[in-house]
């Protein structure tokens, strides 16, 4: 994959009109096929493996809330990035997870090409499946270069998306409960 992508890169940079072989751009091609690999890991792993069985027995049934996880990713749509924080909360059901996995499991999905609401739901459907939550919900907020740097060019736009599984989705009360304690 790193030869294919070195390639493409290297045409990319004489597309636009540059010398691929001038001095400061002679090992950008291997240098961007390298990021294009880490930025895309997500497409080599699976929710098995970063979660790494993590999963405890627990009589905890009370919410529990991660907030503020940054994310990375890249619009599958103009393929720049977008950045920014996603919140998971859930009601364990005899179980729970391992803290580090939940940052994990968001950049499992964040390092694939994304629209952000497809994102939401990934990481939300991951967390029910892997714990066996009563509820899940989670809450992303990004801001999007592709809305940044071209186009409408607006620099102080941010997207918020959420999806509500379970008890959150059931339970007005709850829900609520998980969107009073993201308020700062």
């Amino acid at each position: 994959m790193h030869d294919e992508l070195k390639s493409s890169f290297q045409q990319i940079i004489t597309a636009v009109g540059e010398d691929k072989d001038r001095e400061g751009l002679l090992d950008t091609p291997k240098r961007a096929a390298k990021a294009m690999e880490y930025l895309t890991q997500g497409y080599r792993q699976e929710l098995s493996d970063v979660t790494n069985n993590a999963v405890f027995s627990s009589d905890a049934d009370d919410m529990v809330l991660i907030q503020d996880i940054e994310l990375y990713s890249m619009c599958e749509h103009h393929l720049l990035p977008f950045v920014g924080r996603a919140h998971i909360a859930y009601i364990p059901n005899g179980k729970v997870l391992g803290l580090s996995k939940f940052a994990r499991i968001v950049d499992m999905y964040a390092r694939r090409f994304q629209i952000q609401e497809q994102l939401t739901h990934q990481i939300a459907k991951a967390v029910e499946e892997v714990t066996g939550a009563r509820g899940v919900g989670v809450v992303i907020e990004a801001k999007h270069m592709c809305m940044m740097m071209r186009g409408v060019e607006k620099q102080n736009s941010q997207m918020r998306t959420s999806v509500m599984l379970g008890n959150f989705r059931e339970d007005a009360k709850t829900r609520n409960e998980f969107l009073q304690l993201l308020k700062r």
